[in-house]
Formats: C-alpha cells, structure tokens, sequence
C-alpha cells in the first residue's frame, strides 16, 4: 500500500510500508549474509545459529541490512500502486521500524511533469525544394574534375592557385624557433593553411628564387611563445606547378565511372544521386520541423532537474562511447582537445531542456495515439541493431529489454505520424531561373 501526496508541480511524497512476511524474508537473507563473517565464542566462524545470534545481538542488528536488501523492489512497488512516473533518485527516510510491526517509509520524489498537448497533427511546415539544378550538376562535376586535376611544372611567375614546392626557415629577433623549418615543402597558394601573408607573399616569384617573407604570428595562435610576434622566413622557391584539370568529355566521365560511356549519361547519373540526396535531406529537415512544431504547441509543467541531469549524462556517455569506438580514450579526448569533463557537460546542458521536453511530448502522443509495437517490430529491430553495429542477436537483446525496444520503436512511429501528417507549405523566397 502507497500514499501519494503531490507537493509541488513535480515533487511529492510517497508513503509506503514493508510487510511482515517481507520483513521476515529481508531479515533471513540479511542473516545470511552476515552469518559467515561472525566470530562468536563457542562456535565455529560462520555457524552460529540465528537463535542464538538474535539472543546475542538482537534481530534489531540486521536491521539496516535488511533495509538495503527491501528497497529497491518496496519503492518500485510503491511507485506502481501510486500509478506515478517517478524521476531520478529518491530521498527515502524511515518513519518506524519497530519490532512486530509494518516498516513505514517515506520516499520525497520527483515524478515526470504533465503533458498537455497541443495540435500535433497536421502541422504546417515549410517546403522543402528538392530540384536539382543544372549549377547543382555543373558544381559537381567541377568537383570532380578537382580531384582529377594535375600538377603540372611551369616556367612562370607563380600565382594563387598553383603549388610551391619550397624550403623555409624562420626567426624572431634573429632567433630561430621550433617548427619554423622545413625543405621541400609543397604549398598551395591561396589554400591559406600557412600564417595569414606567407602565401601571398610568394605570388609573383619563380622557380630558383630566394624570397624573405615577413610575417606577424596572430595573436590566438595556439603556440602561445609565438602569438603575436613579427616573424621573418627565409624562403627558397624550388618549383612552381600549375594545376590543369581534365577537359569535361566522354574520355573524362569514362575515367571518373566505369559505369557510364558518355559525359551525358555521368550527367544524369551525378542529377539522380544529387536528387536521391536533396530528398532524403528534405525528410530530414520535414521531420525536424514538424516536431519541433509539434513540441511548440505542447505545454509542459517544469521539468524537474533529475531529468536534465539524466539527459546530459546520457548525452556525454553517448558521446564518449562513439570516441571510444574510433580508437581515443576520454582522457586522451580531453588532452587532445584541451578541454575537461566540466566543458563537454556544458556543451550539453544548453540543449537539455528542449531535448527532454520533446521525449515528453513524442511519449505522451505515444500514449493519445495507443501506439502499441508488435512482437515482430521488436524482433526486426534486434535484427536491424545487430546488423548496423555488427553484433549478434543475442548481444542486441542482452544489452537491450524489449521494454526499451518497444519505447523506441513507439517514438519513431509517434515522429512519422507527426510528419506523414504534416502540410508543406512553400516558403517565401526569391524565384530562381536557373533550369532544373
């Protein structure tokens, strides 16, 4: 038996009792435990009797342990028989405990907040465009060429876009410094990946030339002993190469695809994959944005700070375990980056509230909607887990119950329904000419 007397908006009291026959059960397995560390004269350790324990000591000594081994399951039942949806941990204090007697406890809880939702269905969202236009194409394929470019030795002055080949040594004051020096370097011009005015400074000069850049270390840099100061590289241009892209022909498509034969069939095969692309993206973006409409028109009742915790740890586990799968530990995460376990919670703690407000309300449309999923929808998610991150069946559901798998196929179902219902509506925007 369970009173619940609510307090706050998401705080309450719950008062629960522990029967004798449990108590009874409780106070033998806490014997149990406690039987083979006793040393009690004239007997063997480990085999006094609980008779002569309780004359000795009291069963009042195996109270706490029996505690300890009651609870979990006397607050889950209570909770049940309260019918609340409790958060976080408890703080469980004991009213009574007195010999003969149901144990009294009192339990300050934190429940889930009330959801009240708002229009969910039908929700207007905006258009997505999903055309794909001929700049879309021809950007493409100028992209392949890129990656299909040459570097080819020229005679000329060097200019942005062509690559160096160069040794440099540079100094402060006169002094040279770690990581200032290097022989056959190949730059690319214009690429700015050197210090802001290296590159441009190299515009203009040929091969065989000795240059003397003069530069001013930003202020940020991340050597901190080189941050902001004036910096002179001695520089020797070795060669200068000129970067000559394939001619877009038939030659060219059949080179960058064996499947196709002309650069007409690479151009209809480079639209379909850009069309499959703007598509699947448009899915997403339709989703999103019908649940976040979705979420908007719900009102929620505070939500109790458990479940902001709860959520960020989740977060940052999650989080960590995608690091941990790529090979880098946390700590050396954290080194690598410069940061601590303090800076990637607050990176977390921003978007709590509105991450825990949504699973509120895509489980409270879960339960208007009676969203029930079926044996068989369990069993193709096990079967589609376990070929995602290729573990075997088994693994998927020792690590999972089909309680959990059920809850997370409901809220996919509650975010389809949201969005299969959603009505697009085209946004205002600037008409653009180009030909699809």
């Amino acid at each position: 038996m369970a009173d619940w007397l609510k307090k706050e908006a998401n705080k309450g009291e719950l008062k629960f009792e522990i029967g004798l026959d449990d108590i009874k059960t409780g106070l033998d397995q806490a014997f149990k435990k406690n039987k083979k560390n006793l040393n009690v004269p004239g007997f063997r350790k480990g085999k006094v009797s609980r008779h002569v324990f309780d004359q000795m000591y009291g069963e009042e000594a195996l109270y706490q342990d029996a505690l300890n081994i009651l609870l979990p399951e006397a607050y889950a039942g209570a909770v049940a028989d309260a019918g609340i949806e409790a958060v976080g941990q408890p703080q469980i204090s004991v009213e009574s405990m007195e010999k003969g007697k149901p144990w009294v406890l009192k339990a300050e809880v934190s429940v889930k907040p009330e959801v009240k939702l708002g229009e969910y269905k039908g929700v207007s969202v905006p258009k997505q465009n999903t055309r794909v236009y001929k700049k879309d194409v021809d950007a493409k394929l100028e992209s392949m060429r890129e990656n299909q470019a040459e570097l080819v030795l020229v005679d000329r002055p060097a200019k942005n876009g062509d690559t160096v080949t160069i040794d440099f040594d540079g100094s402060i004051d006169g002094d040279h410094f770690e990581g200032g020096k290097a022989n056959n370097y190949s730059l690319e011009l214009g690429s700015g990946s050197f210090i802001p005015g290296f590159e441009d400074q190299l515009v203009g000069h040929k091969a065989g030339d000795d240059v003397q850049v003069k530069v001013t270390f930003p202020k940020d840099y991340q050597q901190k002993d080189l941050a902001g100061k004036e910096a002179i590289f001695d520089t020797k241009i070795h060669e200068v190469k000129e970067k000559q892209l394939p001619t877009l022909d038939d030659e060219f498509a059949k080179d960058v695809d064996e499947d196709v034969d002309t650069l007409d069939e690479l151009k209809d095969k480079v639209k379909k994959e850009l069309k499959e692309q703007k598509e699947t993206s448009a899915h997403d973006a339709l989703q999103n944005d019908a649940v976040k409409v979705a979420v908007a028109n719900a009102t929620v009742e505070d939500i109790p700070q458990a479940m902001l915790d709860e959520d960020v740890q989740r977060q940052m586990d999650q989080y960590l375990a995608g690091i941990q799968q790529q090979g880098i530990s946390a700590d050396m995460y954290f080194k690598l980056t410069g940061t601590s376990q303090d800076d990637l919670k607050k990176q977390f703690e921003s978007g709590a509230p509105e991450r825990v407000k949504t699973s509120l309300v895509l489980e409270a449309i879960v339960k208007a909607e009676k969203i029930e999923p079926s044996d068989e929808e369990v069993e193709k998610q096990v079967k589609d887990l376990a070929e995602q991150y290729g573990m075997k069946e088994e693994a998927v559901r020792g690590a999972l119950s089909d309680d959990m798998l059920k809850h997370d196929i409901a809220i996919e179902k509650a975010v389809d329904l949201i969005t299969d219902d959603a009505k697009q509506v085209d946004a205002n925007s600037s008409k653009d000419d180009d030909k699809e």
